[in-house]
């Protein structure tokens, strides 16, 4: 099929800043697209050929709307599979498929498949609500500390707590959650495998995470991760083992733990273009986007190999300020080497969330990483 300068459509669920960048290269072949969102002001709002505002998770709009493209993909797993298996059955092409979004879009469902796949991942027990959380500990099934995770709805740090105590449990949501053993280790690492419809998969190298401590989400990526060789390559094995139990098509992101002992532990994966791949953008030969476009129309994967060390910075709104957004300092980090901005295009800004990303290129990579201190320390995102 022609995908270049046609009729061709690319649908695309969901309209954020992962949208938003997959346009980027959308664009840049002349590869004609559809945008569904909720929001009249989503990012990518003025980059598709049409945008059409509408709920994910509504069966009809997604269905409706499935049925005009030729290709349908997604940007966020909130999304209804009910509406992509009726595609499916009627033959349009759902990349990731319905049955892939199924074994992810529950955690618990998700670290379910991990333990029948032989995946290895942190001990943990599915509840179905708070109530026999509760009655876990009572019974001292249960020992603190652990991990909770709602099963639906987490979302940049959202829906995962660290409980030390049984008064830990009085703010959490009632829904279905998993209680996860809080294992100690060295980094937070991510591989993104691509995998295409013909069978084709790459990996793109092993990246470091660091988090901020209150918020818990991603304020660095470090690629590539600094880590021993041979750790690198059991991530990378490891992810790719995840790929093919999952039999995905696109990217699959697989976030994992590196013990104490060395062991890589998969903690979630995330069936999409992800925060740990943007530093691709302007370090790697092929950004994660356009493999993202490259898999799902299984067209040849690019080289995921880095061009130059890469470093990058979340912006996510200051906390006290909510409203109109202000990128204050701008100006300065624009002035420092090897530094390029990507804004979102999200006009209101309330505290942690994410408004952008700032990537550091360096072939020192220690450099790098004091640049971008030094880009975390300067800009602030604010409101009027």
């Amino acid at each position: 099929m022609n995908y270049f300068s046609t009729n061709f459509t690319l649908g695309i669920l969901g309209g954020g800043q992962l949208g938003k960048m997959m346009l980027y290269e959308t664009r840049k072949w002349d590869i004609r697209t559809s945008v569904l969102d909720p929001s009249a002001e989503a990012p990518c709002r003025i980059a598709a050929d049409n945008f059409q505002q509408g709920d994910l998770m509504d069966f009809e709009t997604v269905y409706n709307f499935g049925k005009k493209v030729d290709v349908l993909t997604f940007e966020i797993e909130g999304v209804n599979i009910e509406a992509l298996e009726k595609l499916e059955s009627e033959g349009i092409k759902v990349y990731p498929s319905a049955a892939t979004l199924r074994n992810i879009q529950d955690k618990g469902v998700q670290k379910q498949f991990y333990k029948e796949h032989q995946i290895p991942t942190s001990p943990f027990k599915v509840y179905n609500n708070k109530n026999d959380l509760n009655e876990a500990i009572v019974r001292k099934e249960l020992h603190f500390p652990f991990v909770w995770k709602s099963c639906t709805g987490g979302y940049d740090g959202k829906g995962v707590s660290i409980i030390r105590t049984a008064e830990d449990v009085i703010p959490l949501s009632e829904g279905a959650c998993i209680a996860e053993k809080l294992i100690p280790f060295k980094n937070e690492l991510a591989v993104i495998v691509a995998r295409s419809p013909s069978g084709e998969v790459t990996t793109y190298p092993v990246v470091e995470m660091e988090f901020h401590p209150e918020a818990n989400q991603v304020e660095y990526v470090i690629c590539p991760a600094r880590i021993e060789e041979v750790v690198a390559q059991k991530a990378r094995a490891v992810a790719t083992k995840v790929s093919e139990a999952f039999k995905h098509v696109g990217l699959l992101a697989v976030e994992m733990f590196q013990t104490e002992d060395d062991e890589i532990l998969v903690n979630e994966v995330a069936p999409r273009p992800h925060n740990s791949g943007h530093y691709s953008i302007e370090a790697s030969y092929t950004n994660q986007f356009e493999q993202q476009i490259r898999a799902i129309l299984d067209l040849p994967l690019g080289n995921t190999n880095s061009k130059v060390g890469g470093i990058m910075v979340n912006l996510v709104g200051a906390e006290g300020h909510t409203g109109p957004v202000i990128y204050k300092n701008i100006e300065k980090i624009l002035k420092m080497e090897g530094v390029t901005p990507h804004i979102y295009g999200k006009k209101e800004t309330r505290p942690f969330r994410k408004m952008g990303h700032v990537t550091i290129v360096n072939k020192d990579l220690s450099k790098a990483r004091k640049i971008a201190e030094e880009v975390k320390k300067t800009i602030e995102v604010i409101s009027k």
